[in-house]
């Protein structure tokens, strides 16, 4: 059974920093894009970053860029979201998941939710302003 588990969201100050976690089970990286979105309040969902499981490539949404840095632990079957100089405009729910279409990360089209699958439940993320 696959699953998707995520952690390390929580309560930070603006200007802080946390890594949030993407713990794969029953599956493994390589060959799929793993992509980290979130979802405010009253707004749809939004594609955050991915990484290539076959080339390690990475993707930015353009108001995360220099901020945010997204790694991966084949080893461990972990994807990493660094998010740091919080903005309290990144208040969400952080939910990772993996593309069943593409294997690596290159523009914006890679971020279509609806080509992921394995969503986990996600983990808030709260910045005090």
């Amino acid at each position: 059974q696959v699953q998707f588990v995520e952690s390390g969201g929580g309560l930070v100050q603006s200007g802080g920093s946390l890594r949030l976690s993407c713990a794969a089970s029953g599956f493994f990286l390589d060959g799929y894009a793993i992509g980290w979105f979130r979802q405010a309040p009253g707004k749809e969902r939004e594609g955050v970053s991915c990484i290539g499981g076959s080339d390690g490539s990475t993707y930015y949404t353009d108001s995360v860029k220099g901020r945010f840095t997204i790694s991966r632990d084949k080893a461990k079957a972990t994807v990493y979201l660094q998010v740091e100089n919080l903005k309290p405009e990144d208040t969400a729910v952080y939910s990772c998941a993996a593309n069943l279409m593409r294997s690596s990360c290159s523009s914006r089209t890679t971020m279509r939710s609806y080509e992921y699958d394995y969503w986990g439940q996600g983990t808030q993320v709260t910045v005090s302003s």
